[in-house]
């Protein structure tokens, strides 16, 4: 017997086609198979399952067979618009709007049927569309790298914003104060709230009705302070940001609050003018840089990449590792070769073995910069790379520069040398021969997978969050 929702509703659409075929109402079929017609109504609108007792019944009395009632195709071509609107009308994509469902009538015409279905049939294309696959994202995200790649890295819009917003709230030198954080965020009639019931999918939930920016009670482990998330909040109504359409633009929005973020915590008139007099003194160094503004170490490395080529006429790249060897973030103008997938991808490629970021956690010191040149087929490279640590593992910061731009860096004394031919696979990526040759057959590895940012990014008002998590989170706050 039928069971679901749309085999009733066909059921309901035949019943009805061999009952006004028989030219027989409701109620004078109801008469002959001993049900009312309110009764029977409700079995042709597809809301109640009948026996097959009455089922029977129908069929003997509107001359036809069970087979043909229960059939799943529709009767005719009007009843398979409204089965398929029907449809339509109770599909997660169109629920989720909040609109409520056309009801059809006798007098509606199929031409207004069609054009509904058409429009549902281009809702359901956009929704396909903006879900992002993974080798979409990760195509996003290279096409992203490389814009940002021919631009320096550097946005002046923004670092005017974030300059104009810091002179508004009377910051001076010196690193950023939480106290003009907030002040930033009174000017654009926001007030700070730290809580500890943020839904787990979130960093920071901007309330725009009663203006307030909840935040975590302390800074989210992997360097994500809580002056950098506010900044991020405020970044996306000061950048007039909408719901991203794709995740292109998810990622392009998210690029643009990390960079106002970075602006506001390094000034580009105090950072541009550190660099310049380290360079003079031939002092460069990511960890004085650091120190001097207030910020983590990755912070700083980012940091240098959008000033120096800009400023300083410096290429330089920037690498995040993890203890496994994957990079997990990276930036580059100074053609250091790089593993790429087919799509183009850095993030989850494995690093040169011979890089200084990976041979930076052999050393037992840790506490200091590791210094390190490498020979690779594109030139040899002086870098730079700290290591650190969070709950998810190791982790280490890199940033390196052509031989001829060592000079004017701290650690160029080093004696530390490496010889890399990545992409050649006979450089770390696959064994000596004869190791090969002992363990062919004998040893089978189980690979593991790693996990990247590159998930499709779901569709609502906050950009890849449960959107009820959030809801219901301002609801407890709704009265404070």
């Amino acid at each position: 017997m039928p069971s679901t929702g749309l085999e009733l509703t066909t059921l309901g659409h035949r019943i009805r086609h061999h009952r006004t075929s028989r030219g027989l109402t409701l109620d004078e079929l109801g008469a002959q198979v001993g049900i009312a017609g309110s009764q029977l109504s409700l079995i042709e609108n597809g809301k109640r399952e009948p026996k097959l007792s009455l089922l029977q019944a129908i069929a003997e009395a509107t001359g036809t067979e069970v087979a043909d009632l229960i059939s799943g195709e529709p009767p005719n071509r009007r009843a398979a618009l409204e089965i398929e609107l029907d449809r339509a009308q109770t599909s997660p994509v169109f629920r989720q709007l909040g609109i409520t469902p056309v009801r059809v009538t006798k007098g509606m015409s199929d031409e207004t049927i069609e054009s509904i279905l058409g429009l549902h049939h281009e809702l359901h294309r956009r929704e396909r569309e903006a879900i992002a696959t993974p080798e979409e994202a990760r195509r996003a995200n290279t096409e992203l790298r490389l814009r940002m790649r021919e631009q320096g890295n550097y946005l002046a819009d923004i670092e005017a914003l974030a300059e104009k917003q810091l002179k508004a709230a009377g910051h001076g030198t010196g690193a950023l104060t939480h106290r003009t954080v907030s002040l930033m965020a009174e000017k654009l009639g926001f007030e700070l709230l730290y809580v500890d019931d943020l839904p787990h999918s979130t960093r920071s939930v901007t309330d725009l009705e009663h203006g307030r920016i909840y935040l975590p009670p302390a800074s989210i482990p992997g360097g994500h302070g809580l002056r950098s998330m506010a900044l991020q909040a405020m970044a996306h109504r000061l950048l007039g940001h909408t719901p991203p359409t794709d995740y292109a633009d998810f990622l392009q929005q998210r690029l643009e609050i990390n960079y106002f973020a970075a602006c506001a915590l390094i000034p580009e008139t105090a950072g541009v003018a550190f660099l310049q007099q380290a360079k003079k003194d031939r002092n460069l160094a990511v960890e004085d840089f650091r120190d001097a503004f207030g910020v983590t170490h990755e912070a700083a490395a980012m940091r240098m990449t959008n000033l120096m080529t800009e400023h300083l006429d410096m290429r330089l790249h920037f690498l995040r590792v993890d203890e496994n060897g994957a990079i997990t973030r990276v930036y580059e103008n100074d053609d250091l070769p790089l593993p790429m997938d087919i799509t183009g991808a850095v993030e989850g490629q494995p690093a040169c073995r011979w890089f200084s970021a990976r041979a930076a956690f052999e050393q037992r010191n840790r506490t200091t910069e590791y210094y390190q040149y490498t020979d690779t087929p594109s030139g040899t490279f002086w870098c730079s790379t700290q290591t650190g640590s969070t709950s998810a593992g190791g982790f280490s910061i890199t940033v390196g520069v052509p031989f001829d731009d060592a000079r004017w860096w701290r650690g160029r004394e080093t004696t530390h040398r490496a010889h890399s031919t990545c992409p050649d696979e006979s450089c770390c990526r696959r064994a000596p021969a004869t190791i090969t040759d002992r363990w062919q057959g004998k040893a089978w590895p189980s690979a593991r997978v790693h996990t990247h940012m590159f998930s499709p990014l779901p569709r609502g008002a906050f950009p890849g969050v449960d959107d009820n998590e959030v809801y219901s989170f301002l609801d407890r706050h709704a009265g404070e």
